[in-house]
């Protein structure tokens, strides 16, 4: 098949949906298929185009046999109202002249967020009279209006609106837990139109390691530690100022170390909340590159997922997989209730105690610090689960199905023809060695 993936979020962004979808593209091609990306100028987390895609409005690349066709956006450092929609606005208009350059496609896989691309999307739909694949990582405008990123309500009930034509246009719809499934089932979105396929993790790459000779415990001191480990976005439904607490109150336990990886920019805000805690037990690290994640999961005792009260139920953070497939013991401070909670109880991989509070969590970290048995234990059955449930070869034989399912469906709707035009550039090129090297880090979401 000729597979067209539209996804904001691509290589070498190091977090969030970009890995993913990475994977699912160069994965679909190792099987045979034809895939094509429809992508942003890469930005994120730093929100900032990076140096080696500055001042183009297009470009084309090949990488591994994907074709990645690359669009300008409208970014700005601090996200807001505003910025957001102009950003949104901007990839929406660029990338759907990008996605008319190319051959046509059987099926069209689209992730949201972001959610305006959906119009690009359903236009696409129509114009290659192919079926439109939706690929919900997120519920919008409801998660964002539960955690007080959307409070205007003009703008809520435009996203409303979005929502509702991106489920309508859409020939099927993808979700990565039942929750969502559940979601839209009380939106009334009929369950034959739904298809829950849970995002993955290469579980030949992220693997148990052991700790002794581990290069990142060496290259920050931690060979004697027992290293509590949070790594990924720091955003306002992650809550870290409830690991800073949590610290804290374990700083008299001198051989426990809380490490926090993520943004550097972000990091300076958590050193300033260290400091007013007087947590001193805390190390804040930027990203690691990519080949050094398997290093560095296994370099904790325990991994930490954080979110806070007001995160909506159905929201799953990819990093669970991920930690599970590590082979370390999960602490989840988490709404008791969640799609996160229960998927971590189900794994039998860690334990969940109710979010935003720090003596719960340190009590749940003391009990492992002190059960060193027990932690093993929960790591070994969590990267049992993560084999059997997220392997990434069965994620990918199952959105290869769908495509083969959805592309010899009747083709319904409203359409028109428009030739295909020809790449942007003559020929793909192959991204150099600058491009590869500057994809600075990986980590979780």
């Amino acid at each position: 098949m000729r597979i067209l993936i539209y996804s904001y979020n691509y290589h070498p962004e190091p977090i969030g949906i970009a890995p993913l979808m990475t994977e699912l593209a160069e994965g679909l091609v190792s099987r045979g298929h034809e895939v094509r990306v429809i992508t942003g100028m890469p930005n994120y987390p730093q929100r900032q185009i990076y140096p080696e895609y500055r001042g183009k409005w297009f470009c084309t690349e090949e990488r591994n046999g994907v074709i990645i066709q690359r669009s300008t956006v409208w970014i700005r450092p601090k996200p807001g109202l505003m910025t957001r929609m102009l950003l949104d606005g901007s990839f929406v208009m660029t990338s759907l002249i990008q996605a008319l350059r190319g051959w046509r496609p059987d099926v069209i896989l689209l992730t949201v967020p972001p959610l305006p691309v959906s119009i690009s999307a359903a236009l696409l739909g129509a114009i290659y009279d192919c079926p439109v694949v939706l690929n919900l990582q997120d519920i919008l405008p409801e998660a964002a209006v539960h955690v007080g990123l959307i409070k205007n309500k003009l703008a809520i009930r435009v996203f409303e609106q979005l929502e509702k034509f991106a489920y309508r246009t859409a020939h099927t719809i993808s979700v990565i837990t039942e929750g969502f499934t559940e979601n839209l089932v009380g939106k009334g979105i009929h369950p034959s139109k739904i298809r829950c396929i849970p995002n993955w993790v290469d579980v030949n790459f992220i693997r148990p390691l052991s700790q002794q000779g581990n290069d990142f415990r060496r290259a920050y001191g931690l060979e004697d530690k027992f290293v509590v480990m949070y790594s990924g976005n720091i955003a306002l439904t992650q809550g870290l100022e409830t690991v800073i607490r949590t610290a804290a109150q374990l700083s008299y336990l001198r051989d426990v170390v809380f490490v926090i990886v993520g943004e550097s920019r972000a990091l300076e805000t958590l050193r300033q909340t260290c400091e007013k805690y007087g947590a001193k037990n805390v190390l804040l690290l930027p990203f690691q590159p990519r080949e050094q994640l398997p290093q560095m999961l296994a370099a904790a005792d325990v991994g930490l997922v954080v979110q806070k009260q007001q995160v909506v139920s159905f929201n799953m953070p990819s990093k669970i997989q991920v930690l599970l497939a590590s082979g370390r013991p999960i602490v989840a401070s988490v709404p008791l209730t969640g799609t996160a909670a229960k998927a971590i109880l189900q794994s039998g991989g860690g334990v969940v105690v109710a979010p935003e509070q720090p003596d719960l969590l340190a009590d749940a970290i003391v009990t492992l610090y002190d059960d060193r048995d027990r932690a093993i234990a929960l790591g070994q059955q969590g990267r049992r689960y993560a084999e059997q449930h997220y392997a990434f070869e069965n994620a990918l034989s199952r959105y290869e199905s769908l495509f083969s399912e959805v592309a010899a469906a009747p083709k319904t709707g409203w359409k028109f023809r428009l030739p295909a035009l020809p790449l942007l550039s003559p020929k793909p090129q192959p991204a150099t060695p600058a491009i590869v090297q500057s994809v600075q880090s990986v980590t979780l979401e």
